[in-house]
């Protein structure tokens, strides 16, 4: 039986992606292996949101070469699409497949032979319309499911618009099928993902309420997410359905990107700081315990001192359980870029952009421990996964606390009531006795 390995960088879109593709290579008869181990094919999806993101890509490229010299390899996903010549100068790729063709890998191959001059199949962004659809189930516990893709957003930071094209959504009954064979695998949580999921249906008149709605009624599914939501378009409406809802769990990820309203004017988002303050208090009003993460990009070229401080300030007020922080990457063919003179402040030095970047994680772990602290004593229900790195088992509970516990393997894929004891030194929860409690 022939081979294929997959690396997947980036978000876990893609890793729904890689799964679909996956998916494809099994359907011909492969064995799906570990990346890094002896291979026929290497498939690598790639992720283009950062400088660094471009690095990891061309590094894992270069390393899965470096384990095995006579692969067939294949590289996708959001580099590929962009910047497809840097990627077929990489002495030993063979295939190079856009954002529309991944979904139909062999289609473009005609032999898993390697051939001198890379073939490069890639679509204008522009020209695609069609949806693929795709979910990936690598955990025992939790699977990804795409529902939507693209994006219609024009934010001045960002190519993820240049990269996957124009919003477009899976039908619901398209959602629904699959999320039944997720459950059919054996599954207990999905987590819905998307680019921008709050635009799901939109090309058809429906929404993600519609969407959350009749998913709620997929019981054999015990644990839905919304992986994140656009503070504009999630509603009053989404908002309370989840605070009600069978399956739904009180967790929301809101991308903030700054807390400076000038800021957020040159990053063109569509909404200010008012509103986003506004979101987390109806979610907080009506579900007290729900966790709230948040994005935010430092180093953007119209955020100075005075403005940074501002999303310190901003940030440090706010009731949000943990920040995902990310430092501004110059991107070609962004407004940010081709209009850098207009955007009201030089270009922030690199040095600048780490120390605030450190600023933020260390206010992150704060208010992770805190909101972890104000559990503690609590009954919360958990879904166990495998083992961690300390040997324990762990695992989240409703409100996206991490858990951990003595390994039991009887008990891994299982929603347990435990309470919640003390923080360990990992940082986690821990629940030394599991002791059964009504779930709250």
């Amino acid at each position: 039986m022939a081979s294929v390995a997959f690396h997947t960088l980036g978000c876990k879109l893609n890793f729904a992606e890689t799964g679909s593709m996956a998916g494809q290579f099994r359907d011909q008869e492969f064995d799906v292996v570990p990346f890094g181990s002896a291979a026929d094919v290497v498939v690598v999806n790639t992720c283009t949101v950062t400088d660094e993101a471009d690095r990891k890509c061309r590094q894992a490229i270069r390393k899965s070469l470096r384990a095995n010299p006579d692969a067939f390899v294949i590289v996708t996903g959001c580099f590929a699409q962009l910047r497809p010549e840097q990627v077929a100068d990489i002495d030993g790729v063979d295939l190079v497949l856009g954002a529309h063709e991944k979904f139909n890998v062999f289609g473009y191959i005609d032999a898993l032979t390697k051939k001198e001059l890379t073939q490069v199949s890639v679509s204008c962004i522009d020209d695609v319309s069609s949806y693929g659809s795709a979910y990936s189930a690598s955990e025992r516990t939790r699977a990804f499911l795409k529902v939507q893709d693209g994006c219609d957003y024009t934010c001045s930071f960002c190519t993820i618009p240049r990269a996957r094209g124009k919003s477009r959504s899976d039908t619901i009954d398209g959602v629904i099928q699959q999320a039944n064979r997720i459950a059919e695998a054996g599954y207990r949580e999905i987590v819905l993902s998307g680019v921008n999921i709050g635009l799901f249906g939109q090309e058809r008149g429906e929404g993600l309420l519609d969407l959350i709605r009749e998913l709620d009624g997929v019981d054999a599914i015990e644990r839905f997410r919304i992986s994140s939501c656009e503070p504009n378009l999630l509603s009053d409406d989404i908002i309370d359905f989840v605070a009600q809802s069978r399956a739904f769990m009180p967790h929301f990820h809101l991308p903030l990107q700054s807390g400076d309203d000038f800021v957020l004017g040159k990053m063109r988002r569509r909404y200010r700081s008012n509103l986003y303050v506004d979101r987390v208090r109806r979610i907080k009003d009506v579900m007290p315990d729900a966790a709230i993460g948040v994005d935010v990009i430092v180093g953007f070229p119209a955020e100075t001192d005075e403005r940074f401080e501002n999303t310190v300030g901003f940030l440090t007020e706010l009731p949000v359980s943990y920040l995902h922080v990310f430092t501004y990457s110059e991107r070609p063919d962004t407004t940010a870029v081709d209009e850098l003179a207009k955007m009201g402040g030089a270009v922030v030095p690199k040095s600048v952009r780490s120390t605030r970047n450190r600023r933020l994680r260390i206010l992150s772990e704060k208010k992770r421990a805190a909101f972890y602290a104000q559990h503690l004593g609590s009954g919360r229900p958990v879904l166990w996964e495998d083992v961690n790195r300390e040997g324990m088992m762990s695992g989240f509970t409703d409100n996206h606390v991490r858990v951990e516990a003595p390994y039991d393997e009887s008990r891994v894929g299982t929603v347990e009531s435990i309470r919640l004891d003390s923080i360990s030194a990992t940082g986690n929860v821990r629940s030394s006795e599991i002791d059964l409690l009504p779930v709250l």
